[in-house]
Order: structure tokens, then C-alpha cells, then sequence
């Protein structure tokens, strides 16, 4: 052994999220393994892929032994599109950017003012038909600045305009909003403990809000943020009409920006609480049981930067480990993170693929074989 203090008899974690346009979390786990495996042949490691609630959660639950299932549901211009949830034991897992999210937006098109999250109430709703008690919302990725109206409609929520009509979609269709009547959305919802699980903490509005923080990511062009962010306080205030103060307190509450403000929407029409992201996804996938058989936990994503220890999954998995006193490393496509700040993460040391290959576009291209010669150095670094 040349780096690390592991002992024979290691028992290798790896909880790693996925390298964003390359690897998957099931293959980031899978090519880690074959890695160590390279140099370590006897070693035993345990995968458990992760995720923070945004893109790849249902797929991270799946690979943890809940059932995948999926349904058709509206997507976020209007057209249907299957999308999955998973479920187990009563919980489901149900991940916003499965029906919403951008990744169902053509190649270079976006609707800042019109797409919708229609299809996440549908899903939401098959994941009740399922006989779900309780739901686990990742919310992340949207393509919408709803507000979450078309997910509370599609759960029978109406959104009106003076003319007593449906108001139109997206969040540009909120400037027309005149009543709000909730006394339609499914029943069940009041018997269901719904968490919304974020990484974002944002309000609805304002200079931190959806619209002005996530709105370009959409399209959004500076009039577009501006006509977003009036058209969702004026949702807010609306619905403040028809529920009270709360409507106005869940607007300024950690939150209520995520995916679009359908934080808010889960927070003041499906009574959802809201935890960080990663810390509810742990304790859904069995993090804490795995960990404690854990001597060496590899955790990583395909960026380690500052956004990395603002609640991302590698930044939860070390917290956790260095409670236990467990050693952490970290494998990512880049590391733009000091050592220094590493170590107060809690991680050990960190392995980028871009010191194995420097152009990004064949790093990305060859992650895995990349990946695979990395984890053999770790193995090298920390178990023989």
C-alpha cells in the first residue's frame, strides 16, 4: 500500500453520481469496479450509484432494487412521451425531469414562456394509482417556469382566467391568472407524505428566484426572466386569495425556486416538505447499511467544483462516511476544487479523468476506458 490505510480485508463503496453527457451512475459504478479489480482482483465492492434528486434519481432507486415502472404522460411542449418512476415498499421515487425535464426539448429549441409540467402531475398520479404512501419528489432539470401550475393541474387543481378559461401553459400563461381552485386535486395527495428533494434552495422570485437564476438555462432571454418573474408573483399572490398567508410564505421558503418554482407548487398544493436532495436519496437507496460495511468509499460526479459542495452527491456521501471516520475518494471527469477544500469536504484525495486525457472532447468520448485506468491507480494508491 503506498497512499492509504485500508486493511486487508477491504470493503470498497462505491457511491459515485453520474458523469453528466458520458457515463451513467450504474457505469460509473461499473467501470470503477472493473478498475480496481485490474490490480485487486479479490477485493470486495459494493456499488451503489447515487443521486441528488435531479436527472438519473429513478434510475439510481432502480439500480438500489425498486421497480421501475412507466406510463405516458404529457410532455413539456404538449406531447406525450413515456417516462419512468420507481417503486418499492410503498415509496416511490419519482423524478420531475423524467416527464419535464430538458432533456425532452428538441436538439437547440426552448419554450421559456410555454413548456409545462403537466406530465409531472401524471406522473405523480400513476405513482398514487400504484398505491404509493410515500413520494419522493427529485425535483431538477426542468425545462418549465411554471410554478408548478400545470403538475397541480393535471393533479385537479384549475387555473383560470377572467373569462373563467384555463389559462395557457408555461409560466408565461400565469400573467392571465385570475382564480385558482385547488378543491379538485386528488384526495389522496392529503394522505401521502410527499418530500420535495432538491439541491436548490431558492425562493419563487426576485433576484435569487427561478426565473433570474435558472430562466437562461430555459431560453429565457432578459425580458423573458421579467415577464417569468411577474407572472409567478402574481401567481403567488393569487393563490395567496384563495389559500392564505401561506401561499406567500411558501414563496420565500428554501425550495420553492427548484425546477422552475414546482417547488412552490409541491410546498403549498401537495403540502410537501422539503429536504436536500442527496440526504433524502441516501437514506432511500440504504446508504447508512451499506456504508457501515464500508472501509473505502468512492464517491464522484463529472465535475468537482464549487457546486459540488452546495449539496451535490459527492459532497453528502463524504459527510456521511467522515461521521463514520470511513476514508473518501473522489473520481470526476474534471476537478476544479483545491485540495485544501477537498479535505474539508471530507474527501481524501481526488482522481480526475483530464489527467489521464487533457482534451475534453476525447475525455468525454472515452470516459469509461478512462475511468477504468483510474480506478486501477486507486486500487494501486490505497489497496495493495
Amino acid at each position: 500500500m503506498t497512499d492509504g490505510a485500508v486493511t486487508e480485508a477491504a470493503h470498497v463503496l462505491v457511491a459515485a453520481d453520474k458523469f453528466k453527457g458520458s457515463l451513467t451512475a450504474v457505469e460509473v459504478a461499473e467501470r470503477v469496479t472493473a478498475g480496481l479489480r485490474l490490480v485487486a482482483p479479490d477485493v470486495t465492492v459494493e456499488a451503489l450509484p447515487v443521486a441528488d434528486g435531479g436527472d438519473g434519481t429513478v434510475a439510481a432507486a432502480v439500480a438500489a432494487g425498486f421497480e421501475r415502472r412507466e406510463v405516458r404522460v404529457t410532455g413539456p411542449l404538449g406531447d406525450e412521451l413515456t417516462a419512468a418512476y420507481a417503486l418499492r415498499d410503498g415509496t416511490a421515487v419519482v423524478e420531475m425531469a423524467e416527464a419535464s425535464g430538458l432533456q425532452h426539448l428538441p436538439d437547440g429549441v426552448f419554450a421559456p414562456l410555454t413548456a409545462g409540467t403537466y406530465g409531472s402531475g401524471e406522473l405523480l398520479r400513476a405513482a398514487l394509482d400504484a398505491g404509493a404512501r410515500t413520494i419522493v419528489f427529485g425535483v431538477g432539470g426542468s425545462a418549465s417556469t411554471d410554478g408548478g401550475a400545470g403538475m397541480l393541474a393535471a393533479l385537479g387543481g384549475r387555473f383560470l382566467d377572467a373569462d373563467g378559461q384555463p389559462v395557457g401553459p408555461g409560466g408565461g400563461g400565469l400573467r392571465d391568472l385570475a382564480t385558482v381552485d385547488l378543491s379538485g386535486l386528488d384526495p389522496r395527495i392529503a394522505k401521502t407524505d410527499i418530500v420535495l428533494a432538491s439541491d436548490v434552495d431558492n425562493p419563487l422570485t426576485g433576484p435569487k428566484g427561478a426565473p433570474a437564476i435558472y430562466g437562461p438555462q430555459k431560453g429565457a432571454s432578459p425580458e423573458d426572466v421579467d415577464t417569468l418573474d411577474a407572472a409567478l408573483a402574481h401567481y403567488a399572490r393569487v393563490l395567496e386569495k384563495t389559500i392564505g398567508a401561506k401561499a406567500a410564505e411558501s414563496a420565500l421558503s428554501p425550495g420553492a425556486g427548484a425546477a422552475g418554482g414546482i417547488g412552490y407548487g409541491a410546498l403549498v398544493g401537495l403540502a410537501a416538505s422539503f429536504r436536500p436532495g442527496i440526504e433524502v436519496m441516501l437514506d432511500v437507496l440504504g446508504f447508512g447499511p451499506a456504508l457501515s460495511r464500508a472501509t473505502l468509499v468512492i464517491t464522484g460526479e463529472g465535475s468537482l467544483d464549487e457546486q459540488t459542495l452546495h449539496g451535490k452527491a459527492p459532497a453528502g456521501v463524504a459527510a456521511a462516511a467522515r461521521a463514520r471516520n470511513i476514508e473518501v475518494i473522489a473520481v470526476c471527469g474534471r476537478l476544479a476544487l483545491r485540495p485544501e477544500a477537498l479535505g474539508r469536504a471530507g474527501i481524501r484525495r481526488a482522481y480526475a479523468l483530464t489527467d489521464l486525457e487533457p482534451d475534453p472532447a476525447r475525455c468525454m468520448a472515452e470516459a469509461g476506458p478512462l475511468l477504468e485506468r483510474m480506478s486501477a491507480d486507486i486500487a494501486r494508491d490505497f489497496l495493495t
